[in-house]
């Protein structure tokens, strides 16, 4: 990770800072291994998405209590909440997202989403692979997932990282877990994407540890790049200076063809940390006060909407993800108290900033060029247990798209009368993915190579769904 950090001082560095110089995954896989490395997006594959902003629903969204309800279904299944009428006709959903109610003519709704990856983590949501073991952190030897194929086929501004991951990288929140998903894994470390950081700020202590949410206050922010207007210059210029005394050892390659890319890579390296697209995509002080109401003035209000300026400079690919700080809040992973937390906090935040970022998109003419996803890593199980909560159970979740050339006013998929498996229209990870990746442009079918020459197809065998495209 390449930093430009801290006060002016003297011109001496240790391994450590090197090592930071050398690795510049975060700014967009820039680093010189991966300069040797590069393959063009197939020009005449038709690109009916330029971005995908993908919202993760940690935890484990409780379908059947979301937008799959089952009201004729046992008490013990079907839960507390009542299904109301929405604007496409004959489909229906919880009562606690009237404001995504209203706007389901413009969405897709798969509900037939299924694995068997029994782990809070969004590595097969993002990558297509679900047959890997439950983990809490993040392997080198992971699938890459869609942002890190995107930087590593160059979509998008050269200005510009090809993804971003909002607010920080899953697993922050829990202060020792890197939860698998968002990297550039066999890949390479140079494919991850630009992770923001965040301070969040919490109002109260919760009453029951991780079971009653408290809202996060704060916005992303990008390391190191924030403080760039207060840096001291002659840091700056010294890790240049250091950049070039690296070069000095690559004596053989500065002979080759090869320096030169390599030297140009640098050269972007550093207009990425000091670009004024990147910055201010952050900079939600241009923003007018009624659009920061609007989408919410929390952490996942303002990442969200730095998620639609981002994708309005064009940055191909951004996750915002819903975090676990601490004892603060589970995310979606309700094993207790599952209908007050969803009724008091995470539908009203869904509710909140899904139809704003939607209706945002939508009138700035960017929705038809932007493919927006809500989904979890799984669904919760058919019963309710003893302490009113839901268990893991990926056998069946659901997949909320709109925009970016996918059928709009559809739902695809229908499930038992207890919303325990699909009954039609199965889709896996590797079908979703493969379906992103078509949207962008990029052939799912598509091999590439890890680092070690082995070639892998980038969906997994996925398929495009049939019938969720336009």
């Amino acid at each position: 990770m390449l930093r430009i950090l801290g006060e002016g001082q003297g011109a001496g560095f240790d391994r450590r800072e090197i090592l930071r110089v050398g690795g510049l995954s975060l700014f967009g896989g820039l680093s010189m291994p991966g300069l040797l490395r590069a393959v063009e997006r197939d020009p005449g594959r038709p690109r009916r998405a330029r971005s995908v902003i993908l919202f993760n629903l940690l935890g484990g969204p409780s379908h059947m209590d979301m937008f799959d309800l089952k009201p004729e279904a046992p008490v013990e299944v079907r839960g507390e909440f009542k299904p109301i009428a929405t604007s496409l006709t004959g489909l229906r959903i919880c009562e606690h997202l009237p404001n995504i109610a209203k706007l389901m003519h413009k969405a897709c709704l798969i509900r037939t989403i299924t694995h068997t990856y029994n782990s809070h983590d969004p590595m097969a949501i993002m990558t297509g692979f679900s047959g890997g073991n439950p983990q809490l952190q993040a392997q080198p030897t992971d699938p890459p997932d869609i942002g890190a194929v995107c930087q590593y086929l160059r979509l998008g501004p050269t200005d510009l990282p090809g993804a971003v991951c909002l607010p920080c990288f899953p697993g922050w929140g829990e202060e020792g877990y890197r939860r698998g998903g968002p990297y550039g894994g066999s890949l390479g470390s140079q494919y991850d994407p630009v992770f923001s950081l965040c301070k969040p700020a919490f109002g109260r202590e919760p009453k029951i540890k991780y079971y009653d949410p408290v809202m996060p206050v704060g916005e992303p922010f990008l390391p190191g790049l924030d403080s760039l207007p207060d840096m001291a210059v002659d840091r700056f210029d010294a890790r240049r200076s250091l950049l070039g005394r690296i070069d000095d050892t690559f004596v053989r390659v500065r002979r080759s063809n090869s320096f030169d890319r390599m030297n140009q890579a640098q050269r972007k390296a550093f207009t990425l940390l000091t670009s004024s697209k990147t910055r201010d995509a952050f900079d939600l002080g241009q923003e007018p006060a009624r659009v920061r109401d609007r989408y919410g003035r929390n952490l996942y209000g303002s990442s969200m909407l730095v998620a639609r300026r981002l994708v309005e400079a064009g940055v191909p690919f951004v996750s915002v993800h819903q975090e676990i700080f601490r004892h603060y809040g589970h995310a979606y992973d309700m094993h207790e108290n599952n209908f007050s937390m969803l009724r008091d906090h995470n539908l009203p935040l869904l509710d909140q900033v899904y139809p704003a970022l939607i209706e945002d998109l939508e009138g700035r003419g960017l929705l038809d060029s932007t493919l927006v996803v809500v989904m979890g890593e799984m669904g919760r199980s058919p019963k309710v247990n003893s302490k009113a909560g839901r268990d893991h159970w990926p056998q069946c979740g659901f997949s909320l798209l709109a925009g970016g050339g996918v059928r709009a006013g559809h739902v695809h998929g229908t499930t038992d009368r207890q919303a325990a498996y699909p009954v039609s229209q199965p889709v896996s990870p590797a079908d979703l993915v493969a379906t992103l990746y078509q949207q962008l442009g990029i052939d799912p079918h598509l091999q590439v190579k890890d680092r070690l020459g082995r070639p892998f197809p980038i969906a997994h065998g996925g398929e495009p769904v049939a019938g969720v495209v336009g």
